[in-house]
C-alpha cells in the first residue's frame, strides 16, 4: 500500500486550502485502480461483457464494456406493476424535522484531528420528500407482501427491472419503496444526517413513519420478516443501506450497494464510531459476530478518491468497499463483489448492466412465509 499512500499525499498537496466555513475547489480527478493492487482481495476475472452468477458468492472483476441487461427495458408481453407516489413534509416528522448547510460552505477539520469535520453553516430547514411505490401486478391483496427499500428515489429503473425479473420468477413479486431524500449532501445536510449516521435512526424512521403511509396509501400488507426485507442504495445511499440492516437485523437481512459510502462522512462527530462509516470495516464486522445479513455490493475503478479537505487515509471509496469485501470474508458472510472496470461514482452503465443479476443474487435463497 506504499504507492497508494504516496498517492494519497500527493493529491493532498494539489488540493487547495480549506478556509473556515467554505470550500470551493475543483475535486481531484480520481485516479484509475487496479483490481489487483497488493492488499484488495483476491477476484475471479470475468470476460468482458459479462457478470458472475446470481448463485456464487465472493470477488469478481467486470467491464470494461457495459451493455444494459435485458431486464432493463420495458417488455409488452408481461404484467406491469402499479406505481403510487406520494409526498413527505418535514413538519410532520418526528425523527428529521429538517437541516441544510449554507450554499457554498463545507466545513473545517478539526486542529487536532482531520477525522473530524467542523460545520458552522447547518441549520434547520424544512424539505418535502417524493417517495414512490411500486407494487407488482402478481401481488395478491391482503398477503404479506417482501419488500425493498430504495434511497434517493425514485428509481424508476428498478421497477421497470422488478416487472422483468418477476415474470421470470428470477425474483418474489415485491414491493419496492424509493424514497427520496431530504436534500444536500455529505456533513451538516439533511441527507448527510440521514444516509451517514451510524445509528438504527433512519430505519426507525421508515418503519414509523413511511411503511404505515405505503400500507395504507398503496393498499399492501408488507412483511414483517427480516428475511423478506431488503434495502439498497447508491454512494452514501448505499452506507444508508448497510446501516438500516447492521442496527436493525431484526428488520432487514439484505443490503444492495453501487459505490458504497464505506468512508468516514459522518455528521456530527460519534466518539461510539470516530471514523464513521469506515468504522464498519476497520472494526464492527471483524470485531462482531456475523449478523444474518447477506450483502451484494459494487465499486468502480474510477470511483470518489478524496474528494474534501479532510486528509484522514479515510477517503477513498475503492479501498473502503475492498476492505469491507475483505472484512465480509473474513467474516462469513454471504457477499458479492463486482470491480467493474471503465467505471465512475455510482456509474450508470455498470447499474443497468448488473442490476438484474444482482437482484437475483440477493434474493436466490428467499423462502416466502406461509400463509
Amino acid at each position: 500500500m506504499k504507492t497508494f499512500k504516496m498517492l494519497c499525499l500527493a493529491v493532498a498537496a494539489l488540493a487547495p486550502v480549506a478556509t473556515f466555513a467554505q470550500t470551493l475547489y475543483v475535486r481531484p480527478t480520481p485516479p484509475t485502480r487496479d483490481p489487483h493492487t497488493p492488499g484488495y482481495v483476491t477476484a475471479t476475472e470475468l470476460p468482458d461483457g459479462e457478470v458472475p452468477s446470481a448463485d456464487v458468492d465472493g470477488n469478481f472483476i467486470i467491464g470494461p464494456t457495459h451493455h444494459p441487461a435485458p431486464e432493463m427495458f420495458m417488455q409488452t408481453n408481461i404484467p406491469h406493476g402499479t406505481v403510487y407516489e406520494f409526498t413527505m413534509s418535514s413538519a410532520d416528522s418526528k425523527f428529521y424535522p429538517g437541516i441544510a448547510r449554507d450554499k457554498g460552505t463545507f466545513g473545517t477539520p478539526a486542529t487536532n484531528d482531520p477525522a473530524i469535520l467542523i460545520v458552522t453553516t447547518s441549520h434547520p430547514a424544512p424539505y418535502t420528500r417524493h417517495v414512490a411505490v411500486y407494487v407488482p401486478a402478481q401481488y395478491v391483496p391482503g398477503t404479506p407482501a417482501p419488500f425493498i427499500v430504495g434511497a434517493d428515489g425514485p428509481d424508476r429503473l428498478l421497477f421497470t427491472n422488478l416487472d422483468n425479473l418477476i415474470a421470470e420468477k428470477k425474483v418474489p413479486a415485491m414491493v419496492a419503496i424509493s424514497i427520496g431524500n431530504g436534500s444536500g449532501d455529505a456533513q451538516g445536510s439533511e441527507r448527510g444526517l440521514e444516509y451517514d449516521t451510524m445509528s438504527g435512526r433512519y430505519a426507525e424512521f421508515v418503519e414509523q413513519e413511511v411503511l404505515p403511509l405505503v400500507e395504507s396509501k398503496c393498499h399492501v400488507t408488507l412483511t414483517r420478516d427480516p428475511d423478506g426485507r431488503a434495502t439498497m442504495g447508491g454512494s452514501s445511499g448505499g452506507s444508508c443501506a448497510l446501516i438500516m440492516a447492521w442496527y436493525h437485523p431484526e428488520l432487514y437481512h439484505r443490503v444492495l450497494t453501487y459505490s458504497g459510502t464505506y468512508v468516514n462522512q459522518q455528521w456530527p462527530h460519534d466518539p461510539a464510531t470516530p471514523g464513521g462509516v469506515w468504522d464498519f470495516h476497520e472494526h464492527l464486522i471483524p470485531e462482531n459476530p456475523p449478523r444474518p445479513i447477506r450483502i451484494w455490493m459494487e465499486v468502480g475503478d474510477r470511483d470518489l478518491f478524496n474528494p474534501n479537505i479532510m486528509r484522514d487515509d479515510m477517503h477513498d471509496w475503492v479501498v473502503a468497499n475492498e476492505r469491507m469485501a475483505g472484512a465480509l470474508a473474513a467474516k462469513g458472510y454471504h457477499y458479492q463483489f463486482i470491480f467493474a472496470r471503465n467505471a465512475g461514482h455510482v456509474d450508470h452503465g455498470v447499474k443497468q448492466q448488473t442490476l438484474p443479476e444482482g437482484l437475483e443474487w440477493l434474493w436466490k435463497d428467499y423462502q416466502p412465509e406461509a400463509h
